[in-house]
């Protein structure tokens, strides 16, 4: 079952960015070029999987013009600084960083190998690059920072699929680095719509019953996830405890809604995976990072899983369907 799961997944993944066998431009024939790849996650994710296809759609295929190095953490964070040095240390032509605590971990242990990011909140803020318009160092690809304005919306979405929505339990993840603007942003928000939030943290899956039992103690209405590898890598236990306490959840990722999650806004985790592609292929070819904008998410999507609002006893309003992207059965 788990394998099956895995494959749909992947096709779902490829299917939705229009992936396929296609022909491989040409290369000019010469060096292989040696690509380190560095994920908090593991290879069920899929992400990879995207990246390389990206790859091949611009002429490059393993073992034929390029080599590359995977290291997955599985959710071992602390794990991470070895693993990038581990990379470092077979002095590839660049690495690709997804997401954030590999992208920093990463940016420390080098200063020369170019890096490409893929998926990483707050770059500026956290001193990867001087700016998104002329990055200034090793370090381009793609951020997830949404802003408030994307932010807002996804919490009115909310109120209007949860009525009375007033008292809201907001789970982060305090190791990693860049959660403290996404957190900033959803409490001006929260305020904005006169919704009460109550900070609850996670450093692990390990965490996941306190931090539920203290959202049941302050009676918690709905529960906001910020978005982070560690809640997505362990996105089927969240939406299954969310579902034992009552608790409507609202993501910024449709990969915790597929795995049972209530409703998500914001932008593709796979786009942007495929996206960096691009940035490998332009370093490959002679580009600098410093000299390659950083990209921001410009599409979003809005997926609620139906299934969950039935179990919930929430009626979807028809408001909302209309502007739904997706609706998971």
């Amino acid at each position: 079952m788990i394998s099956r799961r895995l494959a749909i997944r992947r096709t779902w993944l490829l299917g939705l960015l229009g992936l396929s066998a296609a022909p491989l431009r040409a290369q000019p024939a010469g060096k292989v070029y040696r690509i380190g790849y560095l994920t908090s996650s593991s290879p069920a994710s899929g992400f990879h999987e995207v990246f390389l296809h990206g790859l091949r759609e611009l002429g490059w295929a393993e073992g034929k013009n390029i080599v590359i190095d995977f290291r997955f953490a599985h959710g071992r964070f602390d794990r991470m600084p070895d693993l990038a040095a581990e990379l470092v240390r077979l002095e590839p032509d660049l690495i690709v960083a997804q997401p954030t605590l590999a992208a920093v971990s990463v940016s420390k242990a080098t200063k020369t190998i170019p890096i490409v990011m893929i998926n990483v909140g707050d770059p500026v803020g956290l001193g990867l690059i001087a700016s998104l318009a002329r990055p200034g160092g090793n370090v381009t690809g793609t951020a997830f920072s949404v802003g408030l304005e994307t932010i807002v919306k996804g919490l009115q979405l909310f109120t209007e699929v949860v009525p009375k929505l007033r008292h809201v339990a907001l789970l982060s993840n305090p190791a990693n680095p860049a959660q403290a603007l996404a957190i900033s942003d959803l409490k001006a928000a929260a305020q904005a719509l006169g919704v009460q939030i109550l900070p609850v943290q996670a450093r692990g899956p390990d965490d996941f019953d306190a931090a539920f039992a203290q959202m049941t103690r302050n009676r918690m209405q709905a529960l906001l996830v910020v978005a982070d590898s560690l809640f997505i890598l362990h996105r089927a236990r969240l939406a299954d405890l969310a579902l034992r306490h009552r608790l409507p959840t609202m993501h910024g990722v449709r990969e915790n809604v597929e795995a049972g999650g209530l409703i998500s806004y914001g932008p593709s985790l796979a786009h942007n995976a495929r996206r960096a592609a691009t940035y490998v292929d332009k370093i490959l070819k002679g580009a600098k990072p410093t000299d390659l904008p950083v990209e921001q998410p410009t599409t979003f999507e809005l997926v609620i899983n139906r299934k969950t609002a039935m179990s919930l006893g929430i009626t979807i309003p028809y408001s909302v369907l209309l502007r739904t992207d997706e609706v998971i059965q």
